[in-house]
């Protein structure tokens, strides 16, 4: 029997601005006789990415969340699974990560997820280098580091910006890094698609020698309790914590043993990656729904959880536990205590038993789930979404002055401006202090609106709002 070809996929990485999104339209644009299907993982409210890949016959899926690490597998599932379903549409998967992400969490879907494995194939992982900034960034940035770690081809770009001698010191740095690599340099991303696709590059042996604990998955989550419970109305009990909220997942029927952790944990990536639904304290939450418990009145909180026929479930929490001093209650029930431990009856009805109303329930297993990545809580995104018109000469001099106070902060910058008099949107990126820009499509019927995305260190997103507002007539 013919056995289905698993779809190749290739993940296309590399730091802010290097040239993703050019190396990919350059693929979408060229004779290759491919169909294939783009995902792009955005990091920003406002999705500008789409709109800078050209229009050609392939699919563009977007992904967009917060945490650009942990979070990322969840919506990476969910995309290729749908896709799946259109399977007639495409031979080729080609994912663009945003420029901040640690590669390994996107790899490691291709091993972790039985479903996605049966299907798709890692075909190679391509890694863009800025050839002007990677120095900074690699003294700035651990993720510009796992970028190179995991590459099977470093595309070393805009070698025309730097001399011959730092280029070949570049790419021999580039070599002590990742000696497994293969170096390409280029020019605006011209490489040749062969270079970059149909690899059968990636090696998880050699992946697993250079990394062990590349199959040690990061998870959005940071603590699961699982609790016996009888029938009955159960009461959650928060204090003030460091976050305002706290993402949860209940699951039913959770087993206690490694391995039955590890099964609700892969099948929580999932459910965490789908919208939360808000809780607030005194209602009532889901079994096997993403809810988000919101927690910014003072004082303890409580949620309530009802259990229609005994079962054991498995909380997955965002938060560590002791954080917030989270305790599951009775909330209408009783226990029974003898001495310092609760039991349950009929056990414990022997005499010395107290019985407790409302007692805090035990958990009969806890398990602390150790995210291998930290954030930059200093790095962040500033969308800006405004309809209008630019004054071009006020446009001009608010991005010269605020590149040059404060452009060694400012990682990327990308969108759309509407300028005055121009009937074609104008479509710009930028890096540091470097900047680009040209008229791009006709603005047609639609709302001339202007977005725009900066990403970077410390950035003041009220000043910077406010001094972008004064450029529109």
């Amino acid at each position: 029997m013919n056995t289905p070809r698993k779809v190749p996929v290739t993940i296309l990485t590399g730091f802010l601005g290097s040239g993703k999104t050019t190396l990919l339209n350059r693929i979408l644009t060229e004779e290759h006789g491919k169909r294939i299907a783009v995902i792009e993982n955005e990091y920003g409210e406002i999705g500008i990415d789409q709109g800078l890949v050209i229009n050609a016959d392939e699919e563009v899926f977007e992904m967009s969340n917060g945490c650009i690490c942990c979070t990322v597998r969840g919506d990476l599932i969910r995309v290729l699974n749908n896709l799946n379903k259109r399977r007639d549409k495409f031979d080729y998967v080609l994912v663009e990560t945003t420029g901040l992400a640690d590669p390994g969490p996107v790899a490691q879907t291709f091993f972790m997820d039985d479903e996605l494995r049966a299907e798709f194939s890692l075909d190679g992982i391509v890694t863009l280098v800025d050839a002007a900034h990677i120095e900074q960034q690699l003294d700035r940035s651990d993720e510009s580091t796992e970028q190179i770690a995991f590459a099977d081809v470093l595309v070393l770009n805009k070698t025309d910006l730097v001399d011959g001698e730092a280029i070949d010191n570049l790419e021999a740095r580039l070599r002590d890094m990742n000696r497994m690599a293969r170096v390409v340099r280029s020019e605006r991303a011209n490489v040749p698609v062969d270079t970059v696709l149909n690899l059968g590059a990636f090696d998880l042996d050699q992946v697993l020698e250079r990394r062990p604990t590349f199959l040690e998955p990061e998870y959005p989550f940071e603590w699961t309790g699982v609790y016996s419970l009888d029938v009955g109305r159960y009461e959650l009990t928060l204090a003030d914590g460091p976050d305002p909220a706290m993402s949860l997942v209940v699951v039913s029927d959770q087993g206690t043993d490694d391995a039955a952790l590890r099964d609700g944990a892969e099948w929580c990536v999932r459910q965490y990656a789908e919208p939360a639904e808000l809780i607030r304290p005194g209602e009532e939450f889901p079994v096997g729904k993403h809810v988000s418990l919101r927690l910014d009145s003072p004082g303890r909180k409580s949620f309530f959880l009802e259990v229609d026929t005994p079962v054991r479930v498995g909380l997955y929490a965002q938060h560590l536990a002791e954080e917030f001093d989270l305790q599951l209650r009775n909330a209408d029930g009783e226990a029974f205590k003898l001495g310092g431990n609760f039991c349950a009856e009929p056990a414990c009805t022997e005499t010395g038993a107290q019985r407790i109303k409302g007692a805090a329930v035990p958990a009969d297993v806890e398990r602390t789930w150790v995210a291998q990545h930290e954030h930059d809580d200093e790095v962040g995104s500033i969308a800006i979404e405004v309809d209008g018109d630019c004054d071009p000469d006020r446009l001009n001099a608010w991005l010269s002055a605020l590149l040059g106070e404060r452009g060694v902060d400012i990682f990327r910058m990308k969108g759309f401006i509407s300028v005055a008099g121009e009937s074609r949107r104008f479509v710009f990126q930028g890096v540091h202090m470097l900047f680009d820009g040209q008229p791009d499509r006709e603005w047609g019927d639609g709302p001339r609106r202007n977005q725009l995305v900066f990403i970077g260190r410390n950035l003041d997103e009220q000043n910077m709002r406010q001094e972008f507002e004064a450029c529109l007539i």
